[in-house]
C-alpha cells in the first residue's frame, strides 16, 4: 500500500486524529503511530513498520551501540492502537509535542506511511521540498 495525497485535518479536544476515508481499509488491522525522523507522526501498518525497523538495523552488528540505540528509539517511541468506530486513531502527548501539533494539522501520504504534521512547519517543509527536487532528481540522475 503506498498513501499519497495531503489532506488538511483537525485534532479534536481529546488528541484523536480522523484517518482520510481513503486511507482506513488498508489500516482497519492496526496502526503504528511513532515519532518520525523529522518534526512529524508517522502512522504504519504494523506489519510495515517492523520492516521498516528492520530494514534500517538491516546490516548492523545487533550488539553495537548505534543498532541498540536504533532499536531502542524505534521501539520506545511507537506505539500500536486501532481505528476507533468513527475511524479515528488517539495521538498521545508526547508524540503531539514532538510534531509540535495544534488543532490544525495536515496528514501527507509517504510512500509506506503517512505523515501527521504541524500545518504551518508542513508548510515551510513542503516550500523547502519544491525547491530542492530538482536538484535531488538531477543528483539521482548522475548516480544512476
Amino acid at each position: 500500500m503506498a498513501f499519497r495525497g495531503t489532506f488538511d485535518h483537525n485534532l479534536d479536544a481529546k488528541n484523536r486524529l480522523t484517518v482520510p476515508a481513503k486511507f482506513r481499509a488498508p489500516l482497519s488491522d492496526g496502526v503504528v503511530v511513532a515519532k518520525g525522523v523529522e518534526d512529524c507522526v508517522a502512522v504504519w501498518i504494523p506489519s510495515d513498520y517492523e520492516a521498516f525497523v528492520a530494514s534500517a538495523l538491516e546490516g548492523l552488528n545487533p550488539l553495537s551501540p548505534e543498532a541498540r540505540n536504533l532499536q531502542r528509539y524505534f521501539s520506545a517511541n511507537a506505539l500500536e492502537t486501532e481505528l476507533d468506530a468513527a475511524g479515528r486513531i488517539m495521538v498521545p502527548p508526547f508524540l503531539i509535542e514532538h510534531a509540535g501539533l495544534e488543532r490544525e494539522v495536515v496528514v501527507t501520504g509517504a510512500g509506506p506511511s503517512l505523515e501527521v504534521w504541524n500545518r504551518d512547519r508542513w508548510a515551510k517543509v513542503n516550500e523547502a521540498l519544491a525547491a530542492q527536487v530538482v536538484d535531488i532528481t538531477a543528483q539521482l540522475g548522475q548516480a544512476g
